[in-house]
Order: structure tokens, then C-alpha cells, then sequence
């Protein structure tokens, strides 16, 4: 349940909590909740992890997400994306471009 909060903050911080976008978190919730309870000490990646299924979802129908907004108009569009890349108990948004932390996950 706290990834499925930390992410839905995200989306909608960004104006993003669409239906399918929302239908997405929950099926990445259900699949990570699976997955966690055959590896019980994986659970700590598991936040950072349904973001990624999220983001994952999201590029197929409705393009990047979460846009980078820290770097300005003359920058590329351009995302942020989860560090660690396999998650870990405090996964933050990093911008693409710069390397530069954004925010921590559920933060935006």
C-alpha cells in the first residue's frame, strides 16, 4: 500500500492520474505484491519497482512520465527516472539529463 501512495502521489502531482494511468499502478501493485510474498526480504524494492512497471505502462500509451520540470524551457524534453535502478528502501526521482536527484519518490 505504500507504493501504491507514494506512486499515485506522483501522478497526480503531475497531473497524470488518468483511469488507465491508475489501472496501471494497481496492476503493477498486484504483480509486486506477488512477487514480494516469494521474497520476503525483496520487499524494500518494491516501491521503487511498481514505479518503474508504472512508467514502463505509461510509455506504451501516453509517452514519459515523469517529465522532467527542473531544467528549464531550453532544455530537451526529457525524464526523470528511479534510482537505484533496482530499488531499495529510498528510491528518488533522478533527471536524465543532469544525474541530479529531484525528489524522493512520492514526493513530486
Amino acid at each position: 500500500m505504500n507504493a501504491r501512495a507514494r506512486v499515485l502521489a506522483d501522478l497526480e502531482a503531475r497531473r497524470c492520474a488518468s483511469a488507465d494511468a491508475v489501472s496501471a499502478l494497481e496492476d503493477a501493485c498486484s504483480a509486486r505484491q506477488w512477487w514480494a510474498e516469494q521474497w520476503p526480504q525483496g520487499e524494500v524494492y518494491v516501491a521503487g519497482l511498481v514505479a518503474q512497471d508504472v512508467q514502463d505502462a505509461l510509455l506504451e500509451t501516453v509517452g514519459r512520465w515523469p517529465l522532467c520540470l527542473r531544467c528549464g524551457a531550453d532544455a530537451p524534453e526529457h525524464a526523470l527516472y528511479i534510482q537505484p535502478d533496482l530499488g531499495g528502501p529510498d528510491p528518488v526521482w533522478v533527471c536524465e539529463e543532469s544525474g541530479e536527484v529531484v525528489a524522493p519518490l512520492g514526493g513530486l
